[in-house]
């Protein structure tokens, strides 16, 4: 391929002219091994807000060309060798499409471009086919210097904190016979025969739901066509609800748990990418539900009622960022504790305090350096302390009676890289976070940092000049390091945060007693774990749902698994507040195309005993269709 010229600058052509005597120089001392390449780069005038979960699809216009970025030129140093000729379009046409593909999904940021193209070893992975050396190769830059960190760097497992919580009796009851340990069914004999004292029923009762586990053999698998973002109970587990990528919100009646019924449909009309969030209010009338825009739709939940959902836009005319423009994304909504207000989370760095009754904006606080991912509040109750986690690695606190001043109440900091979720227990005390280097931390109100304290440290100069990008990276734990600034109480790993927003929670207080936290994971698993951070279970849902739809031939290049394998991602999973079995919301399927939300519930026998068989699959509207949906055989539990 001859290079391309046009459009060049005088600066340019002087680079390549220097690049080509550097390639002559070379080429008079040792024969060439393959094609000589070179880049140029565009630079936009603006760079535009960055989407956290954004991949674009392919779009048959753009087989055409690469614009806008890159322009590739290729020389072949044995030109006099006509038998190679064909090779050589074939490696060329494979950078192209290396190029293109990293390009369109937005797994390659124009930066991770400059530098892939800038490394020496990627002609060698480009012309072979070894998976090893392909996989660290992507660990580019190679050859990075290191400090050597201590290797006892990492959280001891269990966590001392962590066992004076479980022991202090808000986080579940203990079983102090360490002799042995007692069967379910042992269990349930003593409560019947009512053997004990009252404090020994009492614990009793309390470890027997406790134990209760979900396991990964599914119930029930609802087959969405497009991946499904969130998916949440009730508080009081009467009505589940499922946000996907086709911009709609499925409900489902779930008053019996093991009898769903599907009543009703929404649609949200403005959307971008995907539904980013939605929220229910506390008195499970209405849904708030949105997008990467500035407006929330809000509709009415009783299937009777089939008007157009109420819109409220939440831009105030503000103006952001230092392009002056306006208008924003959101990532997270909820409703306040009384249902009078919503508070947003924006790809502005703000938060905005919404009045639902007079649609008036209350506040809209830039608040945070980046994105604010993750919002909540600290008690469901009040409507006035809430949390933020935002991709500046840090959680701010918030009294609504005093955000006029746009100064947060208190900061929590400990995370090395950006915030993906925050789930507060709902006491007004504990609170947890998800974080993008692999992380999951607990934290105590009582232990947040004070305003001038947080400004006097100043601790996200100790995390701002991370290059990792979680879409379409692989984290280094050689990169994990303890925050110096850390006031966290429990730190949890294990589960992995990548490609997307994965959602973490509090295990419900009536049929677990608080007593553990879990996480969805991109490696297709909910991670349960103790709150000394041993691991209580795993719920395996690839093996869960694996193969139980036939391949969809339509092309989602923007999934990271190999065109064809069944890849999972567990975005967000839902614990029912009165049944022993949790619901997760997945990107499912081959590449990832299609979702599901799998219904995985205890079982302590391997054995399907149940009226309805396990592993049944259904459509989004509850439906049977054979050819279409398969019954999953995973017998492992």
């Amino acid at each position: 391929m001859a290079p391309l010229n046009e459009g060049r600058s005088s600066e340019s052509q002087q680079g390549n002219e220097n690049d080509r005597e550097a390639h002559e120089e070379q080429s008079d001392r040792e024969p060439s091994a393959g094609p000589a390449w070179y880049y140029e780069v565009e630079q936009d005038d603006e760079d535009d807000d960055e989407d956290p979960d954004y991949q674009d699809e392919p779009d048959e216009d753009d087989d055409d060309g690469f614009q806008g970025m890159f322009e590739i030129g290729m020389e072949d140093d044995n030109e006099d060798q006509n038998d190679q000729e064909e090779d050589d379009d074939e490696s060329a046409q494979r950078i192209l499409n290396l190029i293109r593909s990293g390009a369109r999904t937005g797994l390659l940021t124009r930066g991770q471009l400059v530098a892939l193209m800038r490394n020496r070893e990627l002609t060698n992975v480009l012309f072979q086919d070894d998976p090893d050396s392909d996989i660290e190769f992507l660990q580019w830059p190679l050859g990075r210097r290191r400090t050597p960190k201590d290797p006892n760097r990492f959280p001891k497992v269990p966590s001392e904190e962590g066992i004076k919580l479980m022991r202090s009796g808000v986080f579940g009851a203990n079983d102090y016979n360490f002799q042995a340990k007692k069967r379910l069914a042992t269990r349930m004999l003593e409560r019947e025969l009512a053997l004990g004292d009252r404090e020994d029923r009492l614990r009793n009762n309390a470890l027997i739901t406790q134990s209760m586990l979900p396991r990964s053999r599914a119930e029930q698998i609802i087959h969405f066509d497009d991946p499904v973002y969130s998916g949440q109970f009730s508080d009081d587990g009467n009505f589940f609800f499922a946000c996907s990528q086709d911009f709609k919100v499925r409900m489902y009646d779930t008053s019996n748990p093991y009898n769903w019924k599907h009543y009703k449909t929404v649609s949200y009309p403005w959307g971008q990418w995907t539904l980013t969030d939605a929220s229910l209010s506390p008195d499970n009338k209405w849904l708030a539900y949105t997008s990467i825009q500035t407006m929330v739709s809000i509709a009415p939940t009783d299937p009777n009622d089939t008007g157009d959902p109420y819109t409220l836009d939440l831009d105030d005319g503000t103006r952001h960022g230092w392009h002056g423009r306006r208008g924003f994304g959101i990532w997270s909504v909820r409703f306040s504790g009384d249902g009078r207000e919503l508070v947003a989370g924006t790809s502005a760095a703000s938060l905005v305090v919404y009045d639902i009754e007079s649609r008036t904006v209350l506040h809209h606080v830039r608040g945070h350096q980046d994105d604010v991912n993750a919002v909540c509040f600290a008690d469901k109750m009040s409507p006035h302390i809430l949390y933020s986690g935002s991709d500046d690695t840090t959680i701010k606190v918030w009294d609504r009676r005093s955000m006029g001043d746009n100064r947060e109440a208190g900061a929590f900091v400990g995370h090395i890289e950006g915030l993906t979720y925050i789930d507060s227990k709902g006491d007004g005390r504990y609170i947890l976070s998800n974080g993008k280097d692999q992380s999951m931390k607990l934290w105590d109100l009582r232990m947040a940092m004070s305003t001038d304290r947080f400004k006097e440290l100043n601790p996200t100069r100790h995390t701002q000049n991370s290059d990792f990008d979680y879409r379409g990276g692989v984290y280094d734990d050689e990169d994990w390091d303890v925050h110096p600034n850390d006031n966290s109480l429990v730190t949890f790993r294990g589960h992995k945060v990548l490609r997307t927003l994965i959602r973490c929670h509090f295990s419900p207080p009536s049929v677990t007693n608080s007593r553990y936290v879990y996480s969805g994971s991109t490696d297709g698993k909910v991670y349960i774990w103790n709150m000394d951070a041993t691991l209580a279970g795993i719920v395996d849902v690839k093996k869960a749902t694996m193969r139980t739809r036939p391949m969809n031939h339509r092309y989602r290049l923007y999934h990271f698994d190999e065109r064809g394998d069944w890849g999972t991602c567990v975005r967000d999973a839902s614990w029912h507040p009165n049944a022993p079995f949790l619901v997760a919301s997945a990107w499912n399927g081959h590449n990832m195309a299609q979702g599901t939300c799998s219904v995985h519930s205890f079982n302590e026998n391997i054995d399907d005993e149940g009226d309805t068989p396990m592993g049944r699959s259904v459509s989004n509207v509850l439906k049977e269709d054979p050819d279409l949906y398969y019954n999953s055989t995973y017998a492992i539990h």
